[in-house]
């Protein structure tokens, strides 16, 4: 079992974090939402320059908004300066529909952007020459060269909570990495992935099962519930306090360990924790669950 934490653009905590045994270091973003954050690869290039062992990843980027070619270039810059180190959680984006009028990325076009991004990275990061005659990004004689570090380029990790998104997961991904699941939720995932590739005749050897926790542990189990549904609802713009048990990891020491028990059982093999302090400490969060949580979860 593989645990990251979302450190954003504290790289402060990043080095902190990397230093404790952090398997990975995330940081999500966007263009223009409505509340204040990085933009994803830029704040990439930030954590690679402050870290030297752990993982980096994002979670996500919000792939439509982008040009392939872009991506891919940035990519693998970042995945040779950081020896290998990249992963890549890609999503469709569309919660804030601002961002897509700003790049001017048809909002509907969201979905067949990714499914025809995700192949057509994989091709450019072979650092040969390639054409491609997609409806969305056709491009004749293209070399993005060097390759990245990683032999085919960095697993790209696909994000998402319903159904189409287990069939890309399923179809093109490396890896599945919902969010706001509980643990019954991520087994049925898990199970409809797997018939959905045994379909396909897709081999799922090497697939990497994560999932995005947004967690909160405090001796006072109901404060934390509350500080929780409280972070979590200004990120979203929406009350969760009446299901904060059923999308997030929260609670006393013993509560949180047996949810997290639940999840790894249900088959998750790669955490990725976003505190949900509310007002409080993320820091305190994260080393409660470093110093009393994991060591119990991997028990």
């Amino acid at each position: 079992m593989k645990v990251g934490f979302v450190v954003g653009g504290d790289l402060e905590r990043a080095v902190r974090l990397e230093r404790r045994g952090a398997d990975s270091l995330w940081t999500g973003g966007h263009v223009a939402s409505r509340n204040p954050s990085p933009e994803p690869m830029m704040n990439l290039a930030r954590l690679s320059a402050v870290t030297g062992r752990a993982r980096l990843g994002t979670s996500v980027l919000p792939l439509p908004l982008y040009p392939p070619a872009m991506i891919a270039k940035q990519v693998a810059d970042l995945d040779r300066a950081t020896a290998g180190r990249l992963l890549l959680g890609v999503g469709i984006g569309g919660e804030y529909p601002q961002e897509f009028r700003a790049c001017q990325v048809p909002l509907e076009e969201r979905g067949r952007r990714l499914d025809e991004a995700v192949p057509l990275l994989r091709r450019l990061w072979t650092a040969e020459e390639i054409s491609h005659d997609g409806p969305l990004f056709a491009m004749e004689n293209v070399r993005i060269h060097p390759a990245p570090a990683q032999a085919g380029g960095p697993p790209v990790v696909i994000a998402g909570r319903k159904e189409r998104a287990m069939r890309r997961a399923a179809a093109i991904g490396d890896g599945w990495m919902p969010y706001l699941y509980s643990p019954r939720r991520y087994a049925a995932s898990v199970r409809r992935i797997r018939a959905i590739a045994a379909e396909a005749g897709r081999d799922l050897g090497g697939f990497g099962w994560y999932a995005f926790v947004f967690v909160n542990v405090h001796d006072d189990g109901p404060r934390a519930r509350r500080e929780a549904a409280r972070t979590i609802g200004g990120t979203y713009a929406q009350d969760f306090h009446a299901m904060i048990g059923s999308v997030a990891v929260v609670g006393t020491v013993p509560e949180v360990i047996g949810e997290l028990r639940a999840f790894a059982a249900a088959g998750v093999r790669h955490f990725v924790f976003m505190p949900a302090p509310g007002t409080g400490d993320a820091d305190a969060v994260i080393d409660r669950l470093l110093d009393d949580v994991l060591p119990a979860v991997r028990e």
